[in-house]
């Protein structure tokens, strides 16, 4: 069986660092690794319209947002097939047949989706469009024979529901789709990073990001004034470490070179929780420590962004030869279900000879 990944991104906005440290930065280690025989990263501007039916020029001017971040975090198209989802038409094919086996209390019962609807007070009115996409994700993944799925701990409920989907067709029709794995960051902390807020999640929505893109005096205001312990108000008190963002997002970034480099008095990131635990140590001083780790993880990201923006015709071109590459692929597993499901009709030679047999017995 080959190695196939794929993953990907809505683009309903730019990308933030939650991205970055829940999967991008994963996928691009995968991808400088090796080891794999493709690796599909999928636009999918499908799946953001499902709550942006209404602003669809919204996703149409993301789409290029978010191939500009992919290629300054170094995904290189080259050993990458970036593509839109829209434009690969077999995987409308796939959601339709797989609809077919999903019922409606299980969508209901997935935890992503009941998270999601909640945020977006979609309760009392649900767009089918939005509560189908499990199965429009399925399809996805499915539609390249994919089996290695970088994700954050949020889409783990997805990968499961995929599995299940998997196991129903390969029980119907034959052993025909494969089953995919979810890898998550090994950095518990990475897996779902808080807003700046200290809000549980980080959103374009509740406007708590710190951008792959911002630049470097927007990064400083945003981690300025970032949530710490409210009631360490003077620098000898005692504070919490548990819940101050700027620690957690520490957790997320800092290696023990960047204390060498920017906070020598300090051995390590545990060195310098102890010490602000037991009182000396100022949010401030946290805050510009922070600020210093993130600058070294994010200009050089902002530099290779500045380049392509500077040749946005030639990021068109990487996502139109892509998107034609996954056409390619994808039709061919929509070949083989419909030929397992037996209604490639006028492909199946052998139905048509019995059909005629059946009228016309004596071959006249």
């Amino acid at each position: 069986m080959e190695r196939i990944i794929l993953t990907g991104d809505r683009p309903t906005g730019k990308l933030h660092i939650g991205h970055y440290v829940g999967s991008l930065k994963m996928r691009k280690e995968m991808q400088d690794k090796g080891g794999y025989d493709k690796f599909y990263i999928e636009i999918a501007d499908v799946q953001a319209l499902t709550d942006n039916w209404d602003n669809p020029e919204k996703v149409r001017q993301n789409i290029i947002e978010v191939a500009l971040d992919y290629l300054s975090i170094g995904l290189d198209p080259e050993k990458v097939t970036f593509f839109i989802q829209s434009q690969v038409k077999g995987l409308f094919e796939l959601t339709c047949y797989y609809l077919d086996v999903v019922t409606l209390a299980r969508l209901q019962r997935n935890p992503t989706i009941k998270s999601e609807l909640k945020m977006r007070n979609f309760e009392g009115n649900i767009p089918m469009g939005f509560l189908t996409y499990p199965v429009s994700q399925a399809a996805d993944i499915t539609g390249f024979d994919a089996t290695i799925i970088p994700v954050g701990d949020d889409q783990e409920p997805m990968i499961e529901q995929t599995r299940e989907i998997v196991r129903s067709i390969n029980n119907l029709y034959g052993e025909t789709l494969f089953e995919p794995q979810a890898v998550l960051p090994e950095n518990l902390v990475c897996r779902r990073l808080p807003g700046t807020d200290g809000n549980a999640k980080m959103s374009k929505s509740l406007g708590n990001c710190i951008y792959l893109s911002d630049d470097s005096e927007t990064v400083r205001k945003k981690v300025m004034s970032m949530y710490t312990d409210p009631n360490h108000i003077r620098i000898e008190d005692p504070g919490k470490v548990e819940g101050n963002t700027v620690f957690t997002y520490l957790d997320a970034f800092s290696e023990t070179s960047d204390f060498e480099k920017y906070l020598p008095e300090y051995k390590n990131l545990d060195d310098l929780k102890n010490a602000y635990k037991h009182g000396g140590v100022g949010d401030v001083k946290i805050k510009k420590f922070l600020y210093q780790v993130l600058e070294d993880e994010l200009a050089p990201i902002r530099e290779k962004r500045h380049y392509y923006e500077e040749r946005i015709p030639e990021v068109y071109e990487i996502l139109r030869k892509g998107t034609n590459d996954a056409n390619k692929k994808c039709n061919e597993v929509v070949k083989r279900l419909e030929e397992n499901m037996k209604i490639n009709y006028f492909e199946d030679t052998e139905l048509i000879k019995a059909q005629s047999m059946k009228y016309t017995p004596n071959g006249d």
